[in-house]
């Protein structure tokens, strides 16, 4: 903030602490209860023309309250304590097994217009066909599979009109375990897996540049799967849970793990679609 002088700080200091005690539901004779001190002296503080009380007074107040000494005397135009801030700056969102959930599909919606960043556990959900999203997540979502898979595919025909572009980085070995039915893909049939690449090639040459999708040599660069939600949200997937960055720096700093991926790529977007007609030949 810039500098004030010690007047308007006082008036500052007044105004805030109203407010501070407003917002925690105390009164004055309550707070002068919790910090020791009169209620004369309290009140002092808050009538006009008060001067600024001393240091211990002006950090018992802002401890009651729930609020930082700094931002009472108007160093600070943020009045949470740092721990506070810190806990609404990360936080652990539990996390669906199969598909994206209301949780993640708000999150979508909250960045409608802005890039989604994405880099996925396996292939993205957003773009598997039915048969590919019914052969993974049918045993998960046991009984209730095939709403689940409509609700689901309601969600991709919204985010399809959000207008928000989407940048996809998959590591190339997660595509040839694919396309070979190896590893994790291990049973999955060829129509399946084929019709699947099919799919992503149509995409790729029909929704470019809105779809950029990456593929990154995981021998060379590694990423856990992660979503950076325009420049508010970006969240790391743990399995269970999500962990959720809130703060603008870590929003950036994950920003910027994309972009390395996709720099270290040993394609461009562009060619992705070239690739996987080649990857295609490999589909028996």
């Amino acid at each position: 903030m810039d500098m004030i002088d010690k007047r308007d700080r006082a008036d500052l200091f007044r105004d805030r602490l109203g407010k501070a005690l407003t917002r925690a539901g105390q009164t004055q004779s309550s707070l002068a209860r919790i910090v020791g001190a009169d209620r004369s002296t309290l009140s002092a503080l808050l009538a006009p023309g008060t001067r600024l009380p001393n240091a211990q007074l002006a950090a018992d107040c802002a401890q009651a309250l729930g609020v930082t000494t700094d931002w009472l005397l108007g160093l600070t135009d943020r009045p949470e304590p740092s721990d506070l801030l810190l806990a609404q700056a990360i936080t652990m969102v539990p996390a669906s097994r199969a598909l994206f959930d209301e949780t993640v599909f708000g999150w979508h919606r909250d960045a409608a217009g802005y890039k989604i960043r994405h880099v996925p556990a396996t292939l993205p959900d957003i773009l598997k066909t039915r048969a590919v999203v019914e052969w993974e997540y049918r045993e998960t979502l046991g009984a209730h599979a095939a709403q689940a898979i409509l609700a689901f595919e309601a969600q991709l025909d919204w985010l399809r009109d959000a207008r928000s572009d989407y940048e996809i980085a998959v590591p190339l070995h997660e595509m040839t375990s694919f396309a070979t039915a190896t590893g994790y893909w291990a049973g999955i049939p060829a129509s399946f897996r084929a019709a699947q690449i099919d799919h992503l090639i149509r995409l790729c040459d029909e929704l470019y540049p809105a779809l950029r999708l990456y593929l990154f040599d995981a021998h060379r660069v590694f990423s856990a799967p992660i979503t950076v939600f325009g420049p508010y949200l970006a969240v790391v997937y743990l399995g269970r849970q999500y962990l959720v960055f809130r703060a603008a720096e870590r929003v950036a700093e994950v920003s910027q793990h994309f972009d390395w991926l996709v720099r270290e790529a040993p394609r461009g977007a562009r060619d992705t679609a070239q690739y996987l007609r080649q990857l295609r030949r490999e589909v028996i």
